[in-house]
């Protein structure tokens, strides 16, 4: 693993709760402040891992993303049907239903309560054949 994709949210631990329970990823750490701001977390997927953090909560990385856009984070998955799933009952908006792709994956999109695109699907960049 040589990249991870850094989110900043309004609400981080809302993020933090939505990314385990609707997408399945795992928590690695949380550090907090003592107000309960989330200085920095690191959650898994497989072999990849997203970091995130609270908005607003100054030092040179926050300051710089103050008005980032949304992101687009794409995970590489078994099985998307069930992955969708799962999304599906926790509420999750869904952009595209599970289709399989020209390419030969299965992929579907989401959307998460601040903006950012999810996908979630077979297709693993890199691989060989």
């Amino acid at each position: 693993m040589s990249v991870c994709p850094t989110i900043l949210y309004a609400d981080a631990k809302a993020a933090i709760s939505l990314l385990k329970d609707a997408f399945g990823f795992s928590e690695v750490s949380v550090y907090e402040a003592e107000d309960g701001t989330v200085l920095h977390a690191e959650l898994a997927s497989g072999t990849g891992v997203v970091m995130l953090g609270s908005k607003n909560r100054g030092g040179l990385f926050a300051d710089t993303l103050r008005d980032a856009g949304p992101a687009g984070v794409y995970v590489v998955v078994d099985d998307v049907d069930a992955h969708h799933k799962r999304a599906v009952e926790h509420g999750v908006e869904i952009l595209m239903e599970p289709t399989d792709q020209d390419y030969g994956s299965r992929d579907y999109m989401a959307r998460d309560a601040e903006g950012n695109v999810w996908s979630f699907g077979t297709y693993a960049p890199g691989a060989s054949g």
